[in-house]
């Protein structure tokens, strides 16, 4: 099975980079990822090239180098760092969103502990920056400079950030301020608060995003608190005396519910992720919401009934929506093109090859959502999520 899924994450990982990436202008080593195939002449030459997009490209290619490590996987990953600080005018911090940039410092730090890979330049400013965007009346982040708007994506992988870099308290701070007011009557994590001036008004929109940076700082803070209290993090404790002298019992709690939560209410009874992201930026959101689940189905100890549990509901997640994913994908000279609804069939992006594009196509009235970067990488980090999950439960078996 392991091979299987590790077989489809290399087709994944080939079938972007021979779709979408690129030189940057033509400078030699550089590399980005063309946001769109087939792409327009803009898209060609970067004029539009979304940064955060470009992150998690970056985070793909490592976990195509981490699966398993080669010199050209090597070479592209530092090709992108490259291609990504020259794109943004060779300083990472030029960016008003700061979930932008989190996402960036999180691919960048786990860029900088691999081995035989140089250290990423200006991770230690870009990390600053985003630390110091932290507004001190409400103690988080807002979505961007200048915003009264204080929500989940900017703030969820800011906290992953700071747990893993040793800045503990602040990650608990910003995630205590999400579990204390962010949770549905569905135990799901809505969107964020915007300030007004009669108060704070809730934004209520529920999206696979939250639900996975929320559960992935939760996890960094629980392994975290567990190491400070003594904890292996492969430690088999006793139930109860995890439960009485364990401080990360609140947020393993909250990891428990959000993935109950998002089987209940974001998945098929056979647990394939369902909920509608569409194109543009919310391709990428049921990416981010596997990622973590994969991270709690490996990573989470396996100490008590209800973790083990909890283990298991995330990795079929994980496996049941690569499955779906990976049988309703479409292939082009080999390689698969991945559907932007994991439980339907994949469409061909504007007929791509197969004449001229309809006069609505060509007009911008219909949009094929597979055509976009975004779908392609949440469908790419799917297939690389399942084959770590797979490795995992292979080994425990």
């Amino acid at each position: 099975m392991l091979e299987k899924w590790s077989h489809r994450a290399d087709l994944a990982e080939t079938a972007i980079n021979d779709r979408h990436a690129s030189r940057l202008w033509g400078i030699p080593r550089t590399n980005l990822a063309v946001v769109a195939w087939p792409p327009t002449s803009k898209e060609k030459v970067f004029i539009r090239w979304h940064y955060w997009w470009q992150a998690h490209y970056l985070d793909c290619l490592l976990d195509a180098y981490s699966r398993r490590s080669t010199n050209a996987r090597r070479a592209r990953i530092q090709e992108t760092m490259r291609g990504i600080r020259w794109r943004n005018r060779n300083k990472l911090v030029h960016n008003r969103y700061y979930d932008d940039k989190a996402w960036l410092a999180l691919a960048l730090r786990r860029a900088a502990k691999l081995k035989k890979m140089k250290k990423p330049k200006q991770i230690d400013a870009l990390e600053f920056n985003i630390l110091s965007g932290i507004d001190g009346l409400t103690s988080v982040l807002p979505w961007r400079t200048g915003e009264t708007f204080y929500n989940v994506p900017s703030n969820g992988p800011a906290a992953i950030m700071m747990a893993r870099t040793g800045r503990l308290e602040q990650a608990m701070s910003i995630v205590d301020w999400i579990l204390d007011n962010l949770i549905n009557d569905d135990g799901l994590i809505m969107d964020g608060l915007r300030m007004r001036m009669h108060g704070p008004e809730l934004v209520r929109d529920i999206h696979p995003y939250c639900q996975g940076v929320t559960i992935g700082a939760c996890l960094e803070i629980a392994l975290r608190l567990r190491e400070r209290a003594g904890f292996e993090e492969e430690e088999v404790l006793a139930y109860e005396d995890a439960e009485r002298v364990d401080d990360s019992m609140k947020y393993i709690t909250a990891i428990r519910s959000i993935v109950q939560a998002v089987a209940r209410k974001m998945a098929t009874p056979q647990g394939v992720i369902d909920w509608d992201t569409g194109e543009g930026d919310g391709g990428l959101f049921k990416g981010i919401l596997v990622r973590y689940l994969a991270e709690v189905a490996v990573r989470l100890p396996a100490d008590s009934p209800t973790n083990r549990a909890t283990k298991k509901v995330a990795a079929k997640l994980v496996l049941a929506s690569a499955d779906s994913v990976w049988n309703h994908r479409l292939e082009v000279d080999g390689l698969p093109i991945f559907a932007t609804d994991w439980t339907d069939d994949a469409r061909l992006p504007h007929n791509y090859g197969l004449g001229p594009k309809t006069l609505a196509e060509t007009a911008g009235v219909i949009r094929i959502a597979e055509r976009d970067l975004s779908v392609q990488l949440s469908g790419w980090m799917l297939i690389e999520a399942a084959a770590r999950v797979q490795e995992y439960v292979e080994a425990e078996s």
